[in-house]
């Protein structure tokens, strides 16, 4: 299966990845389910709508709709997080980069994922998001972070910019929110730039496309995955949109 640049499909990742031509795409750049959200296996095991929403969210459009791949223990979490990580990789050209959202629970997990898959992992990228609710007695958890990685040596000379390590900006809030976990327009139109000028990323988990809407604005090509219809709706409509705007 040879799948075209600017393209974006509706189905499981695995099924497509592993169809994925080699040395076609030039970044990873994605935030897939954490399977996080809790201490425990019945915390982890929730629908979630109850582990990402707050009382006062629960009428709003985005919180009708659950996501799907976000129940996995620990073990199997590690398991899958390779298994595609592995696949995608052997669609990565030598020398691009990968660039994955976790939370503190899981960063530890990701990293190991990341090398057994075969990437060379180099480092970590902090997301403050400002807005986090505060917690009695205990620091709050305001951040969470990027694990970026290249596949085999990284040409110091890339035709990539510098870029920072921390990046500040809230999630979109109220009407402008469109998926339960969904990361800011701004901070993706910075981060899609550890993708070569030009280059093509690969999001499959594009959840509402906040990604690939920041890849079409920025000059990016882009392949685009997603298994919820609804989401994968929501995702197809703003890359439109953002690509008219630009014509």
């Amino acid at each position: 299966m040879i799948i075209k640049p600017n393209t974006i499909i509706h189905t499981d990742a695995l099924t497509v990845l592993r169809q994925l031509q080699p040395d076609t795409v030039d970044a990873l750049i994605t935030d897939p389910p954490y399977s996080s959200g809790g201490q425990f296996r019945g915390d982890r095991a929730q629908d979630t709508r109850n582990k990402y929403l707050s009382t006062g969210e629960i009428a709003a459009e985005y919180a009708k709709h659950s996501f799907t791949g976000d129940n996995l223990d620990q073990r199997s979490w590690i398991s899958w997080t390779a298994e595609w990580l592995s696949l995608v990789r052997s669609g990565v050209k030598t020398g691009g980069v990968a660039a994955i959202f976790t939370d503190w629970r899981q960063i530890g997990a990701l990293s190991d994922a990341v090398q057994w898959a075969g990437w060379i992992w180099r480092g970590v990228m902090v997301w403050d998001k400002k807005n986090s609710r505060p917690q009695p007695g205990r620091p709050r958890q305001q951040c969470e972070f990027i694990v970026w990685a290249s596949n085999g040596p990284l040409n110091v000379k890339r035709n990539a910019p510098f870029m920072p390590g921390i990046y500040v900006a809230p999630p979109p809030t109220g009407e402008k929110r469109l998926h339960q976990t969904e990361k800011p327009l701004a901070l993706m139109r910075e981060l899609v730039h550890i993708c070569e000028v030009g280059g093509l990323i690969l999001d499959p988990f594009m959840g509402s496309g906040s990604t690939l809407t920041a890849a079409v604005l920025e000059g990016f090509g882009y392949i685009g995955i997603e298994k919820d219809a609804h989401y994968f709706n929501v995702a197809q409509r703003r890359i439109y949109e953002a690509a008219f705007a630009l014509n």
